[in-house]
C-alpha cells in the first residue's frame, strides 16, 4: 500500500479503474486529480505493478508446459477449470479479470499522451518529454500486443485484414465504446507506437523497471516474429543486441537456491511480470510437463536452476527472472534466439548456430558444451525452435509460437488429461483466441470470438 501513498494522482485513477463495472466503456470520475506537469505523468507511469506487472498468463496457462494433478484440478474455480482444459466458453469472472488487468495501463498510457500536447517542449525539457512520451508508447503498445497473443487469432496476410482483432483504445474517454479492430489494424497501430517510442526513449536503461530504446526494438523484434515476418524481425532483434548484448553466464549462480536469478540481471531490458488473476501457475501447483524437462541434458545448468524437484517424480519452474511471478519481459536471451531464428529462416544457417552456441555456451556448466551444428535451415530450425522453449519458460511467449508455428504447418496439438477425460486443442483451432470476457461483450457490444 505503501506504494500507492506515493503517486496520489494514480492511486485515484487505479481507484476509479477497480471501481468501474466496465473500465473500457464508463466515464471516468471527473473529481480525480489532472495531471498537468512531466513529473505528474512520470508519476502515473512509475506505478510499476500496474504499469509493468499484469501480463496475463493465459497463453502460459494454454500452452501445455505444465499439468496438474487431478486433485489440484479438482479445488480449482469453475472459470479455472475451463481455461486448463481449453474450454469454449465461461472463462473470467466478471469485472477484476485478465482483460481488465491488461487495459488498465493501456488507460493510463492514454491520459499521459493526451496530457503531453498542454506541456510545451522546449530545450530545458526536451529529454525529459520525449522520455516520458516515449514510456507511454512503449507500454500501450506492450499491452495491446499481449491482448493480441491471447484474445486474436495468429497474425496470418491473408486474412488479417478480416480478422477479428483487439479494440485499440487510443483515448480515455469513457463515453467512447469500444470497436474491435482487424489483427492488421492491431497489428500496425502496436508496430506504429513503438516505432514512436523508439525515436524517443533514451539508449541508455536508467532502470530496469523502465523502458529505453533497446525494450523498444525488442518489441519490435518480437512483434515481426508474431506476424512471421523474419527479416523485420531479425533486423530488430540485432537492433536490440547492438545497444545490448549482455548474457548471463549461469555457472555464476547457485541453482540450489529458491529464486536462482538475480532480478535485474544483464539480460533483462525491461521488467514485466506475468501475474494473472488466476493462479493456476501457483509453483506448488503447476508441475513441468515432463518430456520437457527430460529435454535438459545433465550438464545443462538450467534443469537445476530452473526447476524444483517435488520429491514425488515431478517438477515445478522456479526460473523466473528474480521474482517469485514469471519474468515475461524483453531480454536479451530472446533477442539471440529471434535473430538466430530469422537467420535461419532467411537462410543463414552459419549466423543462425553463431547466435544459438553463444546463447547455450553461458547455459551449460563450463567445459561440457559442445557447439550444436545444423546441416540445413530445417536442422537449424528444429534446433533453435527447441531451445526457444526450453529456454523462455512462463515467459507466455510459447502460446503465440504454437499459434504462429502452426500457421507454418508444425502441426502442433495440445493434449491433457483430467480425471480419465481427455481435452485436445488441434493446430489451428478457433480456441486460440480466448473468448473476450462475457461483461465486457455484453456492456461494449463488440463481436465475440467465434468458438
Amino acid at each position: 500500500m505503501k506504494k500507492y501513498i506515493k503517486y496520489p494522482i494514480c492511486w485515484a485513477i487505479l481507484l476509479m479503474l477497480m471501481s468501474c463495472e466496465n473500465f473500457l466503456d464508463e466515464k471516468p470520475d471527473q473529481k480525480l486529480a489532472i495531471p498537468t506537469t512531466l513529473a505528474d505523468l512520470q508519476a502515473l507511469l512509475n506505478e510499476h505493478d500496474l504499469m509493468n506487472h499484469q501480463i496475463p498468463n493465459l497463453g502460459e496457462i494454454g500452452s501445455g508446459n505444465f499439468f496438474l494433478t487431478d486433485t489440484d484440478w479438482a479445488g480449482l474455480s469453475l472459470e479455472e477449470r475451463n481455461i486448463y482444459t481449453w474450454n469454449r466458453a465461461n472463462l473470467f469472472p466478471p469485472e477484476f479479470n485478465d482483460w481488465s488487468m491488461n487495459f488498465a495501463p493501456v488507460y493510463v498510457a492514454n491520459v499521459v499522451l493526451e496530457t503531453m500536447p498542454s506541456i510545451t517542449r522546449d530545450a530545458a525539457n526536451s529529454r525529459n518529454w520525449d522520455y516520458v512520451k516515449g514510456q507511454a508508447l512503449y507500454y500501450r503498445a506492450h499491452n495491446f500486443l499481449q491482448a493480441a497473443y491471447v484474445w486474436a487469432p495468429a497474425y496470418d496476410a491473408a486474412t488479417a485484414a478480416t480478422d477479428l482483432g483487439i479494440p485499440l483504445r487510443l483515448s480515455s474517454d469513457f463515453n467512447i465504446r469500444s470497436e474491435r479492430a482487424s489483427v492488421e489494424e492491431t497489428y500496425a497501430q502496436i508496430l506504429l507506437d513503438l516505432k514512436e517510442a523508439a525515436t524517443l526513449l533514451p539508449v541508455t536503461q536508467s532502470h530496469p523497471i523502465r523502458p529505453y530504446k533497446a525494450s523498444a526494438y525488442a518489441l519490435l523484434a518480437r512483434t515481426y516474429l508474431s506476424m512471421r515476418q523474419y527479416e523485420q524481425a531479425k533486423f530488430y532483434a540485432d537492433s536490440t543486441l547492438q545497444l545490448q548484448p549482455a548474457l548471463l553466464d549461469y555457472n555464476t549462480l547457485n541453482p540450489a537456491e529458491t529464486f536462482p536469478f538475480p532480478r535485474f540481471n544483464p539480460e533483462v531490458l525491461t521488467e514485466h511480470l506475468a501475474w494473472g488473476v488466476t493462479s493456476l501457475l501457483r509453483e506448488d501447483r503447476a508441475k513441468v510437463d515432463p518430456i520437457l524437462y527430460a529435454s535438459y541434458a545433465a550438464d545443462d545448468l538450467r534443469k537445476e536452476a530452473f526447476f524444483r524437484d517435488n520429491g514425488d517424480g515431478s517438477f515445478a519452474f522456479k526460473g523466473s527472472y528474480g521474482h517469485d511471478s514469471p519474468f515475461a519481459g524483453p531480454a536479451t536471451d530472446e533477442m539471440y534466439l529471434t535473430r538466430a531464428e530469422g537467420y535461419a529462416r532467411t537462410g543463414n544457417v552459419s549466423e543462425a548456430m553463431r547466435d544459438l552456441n553463444t546463447l547455450l555456451v553461458k547455459r551449460w556448466r563450463s567445459g561440457t558444451f559442445i557447439p550444436l551444428e545444423a546441416g540445413n535451415q530445417q536442422e537449424a530450425l528444429a534446433l533453435i525452435l527447441q531451445e526457444r522453449r526450453k529456454q523462455l519458460l512462463q515467459r507466455s511467449l510459447w502460446w503465440m509460437d504454437i499459434k504462429r508455428l502452426n500457421k507454418e504447418g508444425a502441426n502442433i496439438t495440445l493434449t491433457r488429461t483430467v480425471q480419465g477425460q481427455t481435452y485436445t486443442l488441434p493446430p489451428n483451432d478457433l480456441r486460440y483466441a480466448l473468448p473476450i470476457p462475457d461483461d465486457v461483450i455484453a456492456i461494449s457490444g463488440m463481436p465475440q470470438n467465434p468458438r
